[in-house]
C-alpha cells in the first residue's frame, strides 16, 4: 500500500490564486511608497510696498582728518632725555611732551646773564661820566647798543632753555613719537618729534564727480542746493550730529573730473578718529512717491535690476525696476512698483516665474512684544 498523499487539483488552484493576489498587493504598496510626496507652495517672506518720502541724497566715500593736524618740532638741538606723554592719548595745549638735555642751555643762560649784567653796569657808569663830559657821546651810545645786545642775548638764552621742554601746541590726540629717548635731535628737517590731531571739530574730506552732482536738483552742486550733511559710519549707522560744508573748490580736477569738498562735524565724544574711512551723505531736499526695497531682494542682471513679487494668485511674478541711490540698507526704487505690491525678500534662488508661493509678512524683530492673546471667557459656563 502506497504512503503518497493525493493532492486535489482545486486546492492547488486556490493556493496559486492567493500567491498572485499577494504579489499584486505588494507591488502596489511598493509603488505607492516610491512615489515622492506632492510639494506644496513654497513659503516666502514678502514686504507690502507703500510709497514713501526719502531725502534726496548722494552718498560719497570720504575720509576724516583733524581740523588741525599740527606737527610738534624741536626748536633746539640736543639729546632727547624723556618722553612725557602716552602715545595716542589726549593732550592739552601747553602740556609737556618731550624733554631735551638742558645742561648746555643752562650754562649758556648763565653766561648770557653775566654779560647782560656787565653791560648794564657799564652803561650806568658811562651815563654818570657823559653828564660831566668825562667820556664822549659816541662811547656812551656804544654802551647803550652793547647793553641792548646783551639783553637780547639773555632773552634768547632764556627761550632756548625753555624750548628744551617741548609742549603740545593745541588740544588734541597725540600721535606716535618720531624719536626715541637717547636720540640726537637736530633743528631743521629732522626736528619732527610727533603730531597732535585736533578731533573736535572733525573735518571730513571728499570729492564729488560730475555724474554724481548731476543727480542733485538742478543738475549741479551749489551751497544753496545742499540742505544738510550726514555722516554714515562703517557699521552703516548714521552719526548722530549733522555737519555742514566748510569748503567747496571753485575748480574741477581735470585728471579725475571731481570737485573737492570738506565738511565739519562736532566730535565732542571723540567717536570719530583722524584717517577713518566713512561715507558722506549730501542731502538736497526730499523726493516722494518712492519705494524702499532691501538690497538682498534686488536681482541685478544684464537687462537691469528686477525683483520677484507675489501676484494676486500667489504666484511668482518678476518685475523690472528702476533704482536710485541706497538709503541705509535699502534700494530706493523710482519706477516699476506700485502701492500694495508684495515683494519677495527670501528664497530667491529657489523661485521660478509662475511658481506658486505661500507669502507671509516678516517675523517681528527679536525682543519685540508679542500680540496680546484674547483672555478666555470666564463668564461662559462650563459644558457638561
Amino acid at each position: 500500500m502506497s504512503n503518497a498523499v493525493a493532492v486535489k487539483p482545486h486546492f492547488i488552484k486556490s493556493v496559486l490564486l492567493s500567491l498572485l493576489v499577494g504579489a499584486f498587493a505588494l507591488s502596489a504598496c511598493s509603488k505607492q511608497d516610491a512615489a515622492p510626496p506632492k510639494m506644496g507652495p513654497m513659503p516666502v517672506t514678502v514686504l507690502e510696498m507703500q510709497p514713501r518720502s526719502v531725502p534726496n541724497a548722494v552718498e560719497i566715500v570720504a575720509q576724516t582728518e583733524g581740523a588741525k593736524e599740527t606737527e610738534v618740532r624741536a626748536r633746539v638741538g640736543g639729546i632727547l632725555m624723556k618722553q612725557l606723554y602716552q602715545e595716542g592719548a589726549t593732550v592739552k595745549a601747553g602740556q609737556p611732551l618731550f624733554q631735551i638735555d638742558r645742561s648746555s642751555y643752562e650754562i649758556a643762560l648763565a653766561e648770557a646773564k653775566a654779560k647782560a649784567d656787565q653791560a648794564t653796569r657799564e652803561l650806568a657808569r658811562l651815563k654818570k661820566l657823559v653828564d660831566i663830559q668825562g667820556v664822549s657821546r659816541k662811547e656812551y651810545d656804544d654802551a647803550i647798543s652793547a647793553n641792548e645786545l646783551a639783553q637780547a642775548a639773555l632773552r634768547q638764552a632764556e627761550l632756548n632753555l625753555s624750548w628744551t621742554t617741548v609742549t603740545a601746541p593745541v588740544d588734541g590726540i597725540s600721535g606716535r613719537a618720531a624719536k626715541s629717548v637717547g636720540n640726537l635731535v637736530t633743528v631743521g628737517s629732522d626736528s619732527l618729534l610727533t603730531s597732535v590731531y585736533q578731533h573736535d571739530p572733525m573735518w571730513v574730506r571728499f570729492s564729488i564727480s560730475l555724474n554724481e552732482a548731476a543727480r542733485l536738483p538742478g543738475g549741479r552742486l551749489t551751497p544753496e542746493t545742499v540742505t544738510g550733511v550726514e555722516l554714515v559710519l562703517p557699521d552703516g549707522s548714521v552719526f548722530p550730529v549733522k555737519g555742514k560744508l566748510n569748503f567747496m573748490a571753485s575748480t574741477i580736477d581735470p585728471t579725475l573730473g571731481t570737485r573737492q569738498l570738506r565738511a565739519e562735524f562736532r566730535n565732542t565724544e571723540g567717536r570719530l578718529l583722524p584717517g577713518q574711512f566713512v561715507r558722506i551723505r549730501l542731502l538736497a531736499g526730499e523726493q516722494g512717491g518712492v519705494f524702499l526695497v532691501p538690497q538682498s531682494a534686488v536681482i541685478q542682471s544684464e537687462q537691469g535690476n528686477l525683483v520677484m513679487t507675489a501676484d494676486a494668485e500667489n504666484k511668482v511674478a518678476p518685475r523690472p525696476i528702476k533704482t536710485g541711490e541706497w538709503f541705509g540698507k535699502d534700494w530706493i526704487v523710482l519706477d516699476g512698483l506700485k502701492a500694495g505690491d508684495k515683494v519677495i525678500v527670501d528664497n530667491l534662488m529657489k523661485l521660478k516665474p509662475g511658481a506658486p508661493v505661500d507669502p507671509h509678512p516678516p517675523a517681528p524683530p527679536a525682543g519685540a512684544p508679542e500680540a496680546a492673546k484674547p483672555a478666555p471667557d470666564a463668564a461662559k459656563p462650563a459644558q457638561k
